[in-house]
Formats: C-alpha cells, sequence, structure tokens
C-alpha cells in the first residue's frame, strides 16, 4: 500500500521539522512541501527525513498552493503569523482551507495557537496579534466543517520551552556576576510550555486517526512553568539569581530592535493588522 502524501505549508519552521519527521519516520507518510527556497539549511534537512517532495513558492499565491494540494491525502497548514501579520494571515489562511476542499483533501490539521484576546474576556491587555490570528481562523475552521466532507482538527501550542535557553527570544536569559538571569514580567505566573520534539507525535495522532481527531481541537503543553521552578531545574544547587519585571520597561534588555521595526519580509505595521516585536512581545507577556 502507498504511502499518503501529505502538503505541508510550514515545514522549515521551528515546529515543521519535527512534525515532518514524525509523519515520515516510518513510512507511512510522504510529503509535499512549500518553501521558498529549496537550497536553505532547513530544506536540506528536511530533504534528508526521507520522502519528502519540495514546491518552490509561497503560500501567499494561488497556483502554488493548488500546486501543493494537487493528489494529496492531506495537509498541514501553520502559516507564519509573524512573516506576513494578521490580515493576511487571516485571508490566506480562508484560501487554504478553501483550495484544499476544491482539491480534495481528506484531513486537513491547522497549527494553531491560543485566541488569548477571547479567552481573557477581550481584555486588550492581553490582544497578542500573532496568537489572535490563528485562534480565530482556527474557530473559523472548525465552523466549515458541517459545510463539506474534508475532515479539520486543530493543534494548538504554545511558547516553546526550548525558547528558554535559545539565543534573541523573549525568555532568552542573561549572564551577569555569575548568574543567569531571566528577565520575564510573569510575578508569580507560569507559562503554558510546549516541547518542539513532542510535536512530531501529536500530529502523527492526529492523522493516524482521523475518525477520532475530525473536529477536535488539540490543546498541548508540558505544563504551567513557573520560572523560579525553571531555574531551580535547569541549574539545580548553583547559584542563581532570577529576576522579572512586571513592566514592559524592565524587559527592554530582551528586545534588541525597536519597536518599529517588522517581524518578518512580509509584515507590514501600517495599521493594525500588521505584525511588530514590541506591542506583540508586551501582551503575550502579561501575567
Amino acid at each position: 500500500m502507498s504511502s499518503r502524501r501529505i502538503f505541508v505549508i510550514g515545514a522549515t519552521g521551528a515546529q515543521g521539522l519535527p512534525v515532518c519527521r514524525g509523519l515520515v519516520k516510518d513510512g507511512a507518510y510522504s510529503l509535499r512541501v512549500l518553501t521558498r527556497n529549496t537550497n536553505s539549511s532547513r530544506a536540506r534537512q528536511l530533504a534528508d527525513l526521507g520522502d519528502v517532495e519540495f514546491i518552490e513558492g509561497t503560500f501567499a499565491n494561488e497556483c502554488d498552493l493548488r500546486k501543493g494540494f494537487s493528489g494529496c491525502w492531506g495537509a498541514f497548514i501553520n502559516i507564519d503569523g509573524f512573516n506576513c501579520g494578521e490580515k493576511t494571515e487571516t485571508y490566506w489562511t480562508i484560501r487554504a482551507y478553501e483550495l484544499a476542499v476544491e482539491a480534495g483533501i481528506k484531513f486537513f490539521v491547522f497549527g494553531n495557537l491560543d485566541y488569548v484576546y477571547k479567552k481573557s474576556g477581550y481584555n486588550p491587555e492581553f490582544r497578542c496579534g500573532h496568537y489572535d490570528g490563528k485562534g480565530r481562523m482556527a474557530e473559523w475552521i472548525l465552523g466549515q466543517r458541517k459545510g463539506n466532507d474534508m475532515g479539520v482538527a486543530i493543534f494548538t501550542t504554545g511558547p516553546y520551552i526550548e525558547m528558554v535557553t535559545a539565543s534573541q527570544t523573549l525568555m532568552t536569559p542573561r549572564f551577569r556576576d555569575g548568574a543567569v538571569i531571566w528577565m520575564v514580567p510573569l510575578g508569580d505566573g507560569a507559562v503554558p510550555h510546549v516541547s518542539l520534539d513532542e510535536c512530531e507525535h501529536y500530529v502523527r495522532w492526529l492523522f493516524d486517526h482521523p475518525e477520532r481527531s475530525d473536529g477536535m481541537d488539540l490543546e498541548v503543553a508540558i505544563d504551567h512553568i513557573a520560572y523560579a521552578d525553571l531555574a531551580a531545574a535547569v541549574l539545580g544547587a548553583k547559584p542563581v539569581v532570577l529576576r522579572w519585571s512586571g513592566t514592559w520597561r524592565g524587559c527592554c534588555v530582551i528586545i534588541p530592535t525597536e519597536a518599529s521595526f517588522d517581524s518578518a519580509s512580509m509584515s507590514n505595521i501600517d495599521g493594525s493588522a500588521g505584525s511588530c516585536i514590541r506591542p506583540v512581545a508586551s501582551s503575550w507577556k502579561n501575567p
């Protein structure tokens, strides 16, 4: 029996590599990956996984999307909201869904983030564009389920635990006077961190069991992790100073750019639908 082919948008992203690895590792699925650069280091890592076909293009092009969906059984769609902003992500998520139905895709998995603005009761302190942009689209996708025969599932994640030791993230630690300092304004709050490596198992399960996962929003996390506990676990008995601030001003040291800096190439900060580092990070880190 030949493997089922899955079209993937977002394969070269942080989550994409483990998701793709989980799908092809035993030959149960083959992949068709959309990427802007088939010679990038991330694309080469994907090629090493096995049965992976590449289409060079962008999610913001209907011809490229049609090529991607054509002949595939399933789709994993994870558009980079930092790359394009809410307005663009909203339109192209809708078009990706519609074109998947048009192409006869049997099962569609959407890579999602929490709709925190809605979950907070629409409190503006918790308005976080790249989360809300996905969250409202996930609700829309689930709402379309009864109108056609394509199965759908939502895969909802949160901040990656790998970010707490990586460079140039919101949680990157600083080393000062022999101490490790996480300047994260959580107070007594905690972060529902997700492990990137575990994503491969969750998404594989969604595709393996469409009869159970159809219509599901699979929300995952390792745990709600307080940073005092994180420091104790990572550093053990070693000397550590853990600091955080309740205001954004106390955390400016971790942002290496000005507030007006676009987060990526397709983003547009004009108006409220773009994506910009400072307001996104500020709202995201409210406890």
